[in-house]
């Protein structure tokens, strides 16, 4: 063991003296490993029934192990770390990693529903919990913010991510890169963020999950390459690398992707690591013609880690002994990994998070009471009230509900895909909220009324996904029974409140669809509980847009909850009931069918383009529906009215370097509280290149008391105009630009000014 190790290993408290020169301590460590050591840091191994922890305390202990994911219990990463720090001969310690996406133990919405909060305090705070618990739970790094941009709801994925918008989903992966890192990722209770999926996974052709990605580089640069860069510039420790190819080359094996812009132009010093088995599938992509060619291709791109490694172990010693592979790259990676675990604090303490026996937990669950109302408010932040016919919600206390659908009372699908070390025993269900929130004031009547799909084919799949929940059980009545349960308990109410939409397997990794409606058996029994003539109020859970104009024309009143994790029932009753005014709006455009997409509401500019209300003949339209979206980005309505004056600029003219002010003031018309994200979007009118039909540029979320008016203010200057031209340069140029505010992205009062 070296010196430096040996002290830290032998001491409670580390000698921090000797650490304190990063790159002096590296390379000191990096000169007394063999080969084998050295490779042995690059493997991220898969805790499974391929290598159980007792091969993997073998491997760690004889070096060839350098972190491994899956484990959250103390005693086993324990142990694991005693094989590194204790019985090692360098004592290099390993790390933890695992899928912490939105929430830990404490889960909160899924990624598109916190993006639908609009609220980045709300959202930072969320991985902060997060963070807490997963270190709590000796974890060192999570595989998180998931910040693809996607605009085709196929994708399965989505549910991850945060949407549409470039500016939007930056500004979210900053905030939870400090949620997750705190002041350090050094701190006790800061875990690693490692932004993932570099780059492009969620344009993935057809929305088809690992299927490849072509596009242009300008576009790359505009629309889907600033998240990641935010992500890195707000200290992201690591990347994880994406399973595509972009423009005919693996990720996994670009190195224009992986040196020339992640390394040299963004700067980025962390870690590459892949996604699961990546490297292998450069074979299968046809880049590779075997494992060794893999290997090569790999390491030679940058990816510093190989998760779920074979490859790294089986063929870097080979091509280093014929000289394929320079020990220069080999060190390049080494370094990343080692610098990681510095910057995470393991060479410091490699017990930082584990701990010692005598500080176990007796309760492991204990963090996840502490920071229910932390799930609470963000899950009711989060929810977007899309239709609210005749004021139907919120609705009275005295009431009798009639609660139906198969998602009522679903604990795992509440919390959505990813729920990490959360447990349906703590998962509060609608009809659980909605009981607590009746409890001795109204009556709540239940009925499944029907199964989420009765296609074999999904169900097949959606057990497959829950092998080890088991919670997608069948009911297996016929359906006609289900819905005649339903539909008389309906007759007894005084409103039907319906819980449809997907399973949270259907919003998966590899879970793309062909359709966006929601399933025929759901639709079947909202058929039949509008028949009864009772007002409906539809809860949708899902992880992508829908396809909802049947919705949207029968339903009475439209909630989009998303899977809105622990909390989810508590803050859905809130909504329902009135204790909480909804103020989400959406991150994402709904189209109006599948045939549209991709409908997003930030697209270039065309030379016919369809205006709405004029001839529609060669004009960029589908003729047989209404073009643009069902609900467009920004939407989302209140129990109260906004009302928006005409924007003001401080000047129609703006120099360069200059900056002028537009102001708007916004009016709470309605007769209670609440709260509404005002949106600034900027267009620019001729430009070198073709530019957006609009771009989101600022937005504030206010709060306004009945009657209130607020001047809200966004300062606007040349970093809002830029944009990259067709050199790939970030530029701004002279000319006539839009300024746009509203509510949502379409309904918006405009001014203009010339930037000379």
């Amino acid at each position: 063991m070296c010196a430096v190790l040996a002290a830290a290993a032998a001491s409670a408290a580390p000698n921090h003296a000797l650490l304190q020169d990063k790159k002096a301590f590296i390379d000191d460590l990096l000169g007394q490993m063999t080969l084998e050591e050295k490779i042995g840091q690059l493997r991220l191994i898969s805790i499974g029934p391929d290598m159980p922890r007792e091969k993997i305390v073998e491997e760690i202990a004889a070096g060839r192990i350098g972190a491994t994911f899956n484990s959250v219990v103390h005693v086993d990463n324990r142990m694991m770390q005693d094989a590194a720090v204790k019985k090692s001969r360098l004592g290099i310690p390993i790390f933890f990693a695992y899928d912490v996406v939105h929430g830990h133990r404490t889960i909160f919405p899924i990624g598109l529903g916190l993006a639908s909060s609009w609220d980045m305090a709300t959202i930072e705070r969320s991985a902060r919990v997060s963070a807490i618990e997963a270190s709590a739970d000796s974890l060192d790094m999570t595989f998180a913010p998931m910040v693809d941009i996607s605009r085709d709801p196929r994708w399965g994925r989505m549910s991850e991510g945060f949407g549409e918008d470039p500016y939007l989903v930056s500004r979210i992966a900053q905030a939870m890169v400090r949620g997750y890192q705190g002041d350090s990722p050094a701190r006790r209770d800061s875990i690693m963020a490692s932004v993932k999926h570099f780059a492009l996974y969620g344009a993935v052709e057809g929305g088809r999950d690992y299927n490849i990605v072509d596009m242009s580089p300008m576009r790359m640069y505009q629309d889907f390459l600033p998240p990641y860069r935010a992500a890195i510039d707000a200290g992201a420790g690591s990347v994880m690398v994406a399973l595509n190819s972009i423009n005919g080359m693996p990720a996994s094996a670009n190195t224009w992707l992986m040196q020339d812009l992640l390394r040299k132009e963004w700067g980025f010093t962390g870690v590459a690591v892949s996604d699961h088995g990546a490297i292998t599938e450069l074979v299968r992509h046809g880049v590779a013609r075997d494992g060794r060619e893999a290997a090569k291709l790999a390491i030679k791109a940058g990816i510093d880690m190989s998760m779920a490694d074979t490859l790294y172990w089986q063929e870097l010693p080979g091509l280093v002994e014929s000289g394929e592979v320079s020990m220069e790259e080999i060190d390049r990676s080494v370094r990343n990994v080692l610098g990681a675990k510095y910057d995470m604090g393991l060479f410091h303490d490699p017990y930082l998070r584990i701990g010692s026996p005598a500080d176990d937990p007796a309760d492991r669950y204990a963090e996840e009471r502490m920071h229910r109302a932390d799930a609470r408010e963000a899950a009711r932040r989060s929810i977007v009230l899309l239709e609210n016919k005749n004021r139907t919600l919120p609705l009275r206390k005295s009431a009798t509900v009639a609660l139906v659908g198969p998602l009522a009372d679903a604990p795992l699908d509440m919390m959505g895909s990813w729920s990490a070390a959360g447990r349906r025993e703590s998962s509060v269900t609608l009809r659980q909220g909605m009981e607590e929130a009746l409890r001795g004031k109204g009556r709540l009547l239940y009925a499944v009324g029907a199964n989420v799909t009765d296609d074999k084919r999904i169900v097949d799949y959606l057990n497959f996904l829950n092998w080890d929940e088991k919670e997608v059980l069948q009911d297996p009545r016929p359906p006609a029974e289900m819905i005649a349960e339903a539909v008389a308990l309906a007759k007894q109410a005084d409103v039907v409140v319906a819980a449809v939409g997907e399973s949270r397997g259907m919003s998966h990794e590899s879970s793309s669809r062909t359709r966006l409606d929601i399933p025929a058996s759901q639709r079947a029994l909202l058929e039949a509980l509008k028949a009864t003539g009772k007002p409906l109020v539809l809860v949708l859970m899902n992880g992508r847009p829908l396809d909802l104009q049947w919705e949207s024309a029968n339903a009475d009143a439209i909630l989009e909850t998303w899977f809105s994790g622990t909390e989810g029932g508590h803050a859905i009753a809130d909504v329902l009931f009135g204790d909480y005014n909804p103020s989400g709006k959406l991150p994402i455009s709904f189209p109006r069918s599948v045939g549209q997409i991709p409908t997003y509401y930030n697209h270039p500019r065309v030379g016919r383009p369809f205006i709405e209300g004029k001839p529609g003949n060669y004009t960029s339209q589908y003729f047989e529906e209404k073009n643009g979206p069902l609900y467009p980005f920004g939407y989302g309505l209140s129990y109260t009215e906004f009302a928006l004056s005409p924007v003001v600029l401080s000047s129609d003219r703006m120099g360069r370097g200059g900056r002028i002010v537009a102001r708007v003031n916004v009016a709470n018309t309605g007769d209670r509280g609440g709260e509404t994200v005002v949106q600034l979007y900027i267009r620019d009118e001729a430009a070198s290149v073709v530019r957006p039909v609009k771009e989101l540029r600022g937005f504030q979320k206010i709060a306004l008391a009945p009657g209130e008016t607020r001047t809200v203010e966004f300062e606007i200057g040349e970093d809002e105009l830029k944009f990259f031209n067709a050199r790939l340069e970030h530029v701004v140029e002279p000319g006539e630009f839009e300024v746009q505010i509203g509510l949502d992205s379409q309904s918006v009062e405009t001014a203009r000014f010339t930037l000379r």
